[in-house]
């Protein structure tokens, strides 16, 4: 059950971050998910490199959405991703 669950959070994380940094005509349902997943642990590890620690759950979803929106940012600056 948590595996879906992650991957149903990890979707909605994709697309919020990829709406959030304009390549929402880009990316399909599998990158959402990848990128949701992926950029929510990227999002968490530099936030406890950081000494953040997010405690509530909007607090843990806002750096989710923070993670994967760098996680976007990497990929189009390393030109996996086509710049809009």
């Amino acid at each position: 059950m948590s595996l879906i669950y992650a991957v149903i959070m990890g979707g909605i994380v994709g697309w919020l971050a990829s709406i959030v940094m304009k390549t929402n005509a880009q990316m399909g349902i599998l990158a959402n998910v990848v990128v949701g997943i992926a950029g929510s642990a990227l999002g968490f590890w530099v936030a406890g490199m950081l000494g953040l620690a997010a405690g509530g759950g909007i607090a843990r979803f806002l750096v989710a959405i923070a993670g994967a929106g760098l996680l976007i940012f990497i990929l189009k600056a390393l030109g996996v991703m086509k710049k809009s």
